[in-house]
């Protein structure tokens, strides 16, 4: 499977969570599975590529040329996809994937977390969402999400459709589960849920 991993790209972290996304990379490649990356070389980013590489795994990175300096693109990545937008970048990742792992991180993170959580629930797509978090950098996410399922604004099955993990070996576990129980993608031709409900 592609795994689409979620990480921070800032070099102002704990140096443990470099170690988390190192193991993340080595568990990916044991298994047999591929990276999807936010095509970046530095911080937890750059951690779980090389060593998913270093493990024989196939890496892609798709990056906004915007962030080309920001963020170092990953000149080593297997295949290295320079979009011009977020929107682009986003899109490719989440066609290429057949589920997300997020890790601690930032605004950045917590964004595609999100948009991808959402899409989920609205049906978009059957893809595992799962979040690996052994130090509890996202609890009061966690406590929000809860809080707003006690408030009426969300579902309980929309906060239960994300997985939360403590160690690699569970957050892979997870993925290979749902990834195993997702229907399979429409035949070519055949039109998608989301443009039978856009009425295309």
């Amino acid at each position: 499977m592609n795994v689409c991993v979620y990480c921070a790209s800032s070099a102002l972290i704990d140096p443990a969570h470099l170690v988390l996304a190192a193991r993340v990379g080595e568990e990916i490649a044991r298994r047999g599975h591929a990276l999807v990356s936010g095509g970046g070389s530095v911080s937890c980013m750059g951690a779980v590529a090389t060593a998913a590489r270093a493990g024989g795994a196939h890496t892609l990175g798709v990056i906004p040329r915007a962030l080309l300096a920001l963020e170092v693109s990953d000149p080593d990545a297997d295949e290295l996809i320079v979009t011009e937008t977020m929107r682009e970048r986003k899109a490719l990742m989440d066609d290429r994937a057949d589920g997300f792992l997020t890790l601690p991180g930032g605004l950045g993170t917590l964004e595609e977390l999100l948009e991808i959580w959402v899409a989920r629930v609205l049906g978009m797509h059957a893809k595992p969402v799962v979040v690996l978090d052994p130090g509890g950098v996202f609890d009061h996410l966690r406590r929000l999400v809860d809080g707003l399922v006690d408030s009426g604004f969300v579902r309980p099955a929309a906060r239960d459709s994300l997985i939360w993990t403590v160690t690699v070996e569970e957050a892979l576990d997870a993925l290979e589960a749902g990834a195993a129980a997702t229907p399979p993608a429409p035949p070519a031709g055949m039109p998608t849920a989301v443009e039978i409900a856009e009425g295309e």
